[in-house]
């Protein structure tokens, strides 16, 4: 069996506070027995996407010096753990959207970039970040295959089903997300979940999604974080308004069979697909 964790918290704007708060999360995880611990996306502050100021850069790291990623990697290897850990990264003079996976041992798997970077009100990602340029990634970790794709990925079909065709035993979404500033009454919250409980029918895998709370000069984030397993059925969730660690365990002998029993893997036309990657 592998047990894996989410995290739905609150942040501040200080780094080492917000690093020390996913860092006795993940202490508490482990003695709920989890092996893989899902923060939420770019915990190392308030989400900053909210507005295009140029502050922001300068909490942006090459990814072994981040401050989030060396807290992380202290945290896995304290308590053998993997920490799928979102952060501001910069390479050069680029920018991304990432996600450090962290085994274990502390030590990096790899890194994968954001691919799909949204942009609108209250979102306004393509100011600060470059497309990602590593394409969908899976990691084999100590406690199975870990596919990660964050926050707007998760919207996209393409990506999930892209991560189960590379051998994905399970797929993490660190994310943020809530209130749209020019649409108040407009709540993404139920149709963000059933986007990802539909990826987690059609590749008959489970997921993991761990989003933020809290209010952000006016930007509400709504929580919901949950897990459901390989056919959708939500197995641990948490409410929008308080912090809460989720555990769930899953059997990944027995999902492999499920899947190849489903046939959608079997059945697939990829001759016929060929529109989808064209614009």
């Amino acid at each position: 069996m592998t047990t894996v964790a989410a995290i739905q918290e609150a942040f501040t704007n200080d780094i080492e506070s917000n690093c020390a708060l996913i860092q006795n999360r993940v202490t508490e995880a482990t003695k709920a027995g989890a092996q893989i611990v899902l923060p939420p996306e770019l915990f190392q502050g308030h989400y900053f996407c909210k507005t295009e100021t140029a502050q922001p850069f300068a909490t942006a790291f090459p990814t072994e010096k981040h401050p989030v990623v060396v807290a992380m990697q202290e945290a896995a290897k304290t308590n053998g753990v993997a920490i799928p850990t979102s952060f501001f990264e910069r390479d050069g003079p680029h920018y991304y959207n990432s996600l450090a996976m962290i085994d274990g041992d502390g030590k990096i798997l790899g890194v994968y970039r954001k691919s799909h970077i949204p942009d609108g009100p209250g979102y306004e990602e393509k100011f600060y970040f470059r497309p990602g340029n590593t394409g969908f990634r899976v990691w084999e970790s100590g406690y199975g295959k870990i596919g990660v794709g964050i926050c707007w990925d998760q919207w996209f079909p393409e990506c999930a089903r892209a991560m189960t065709l590379a051998g994905a035993d399970i797929l993490f979404y660190p994310t943020a997300i809530g209130s749209e500033p020019e649409e108040p009454d407009f709540d993404t919250s139920e149709p963000w979940r059933r986007a990802m409980l539909g990826h987690a029918v059609c590749n008959v895998v489970p997921i993991v999604a761990a989003n933020r709370i809290g209010n952000e000069d006016g930007q509400i984030f709504y929580g919901t974080s949950f897990i459901c397993d390989h056919y959708g059925n939500l197995v641990a969730d948490a409410g929008r308004t308080h912090p809460k660690l989720l555990t769930a365990s899953f059997d990944l002998e027995k999902i492999r069979e499920d899947r190849a029993t489903m046939g959608f893997f079997r059945d697939r036309r990829p001759d016929l697909y060929g529109d989808l990657s064209t614009s």
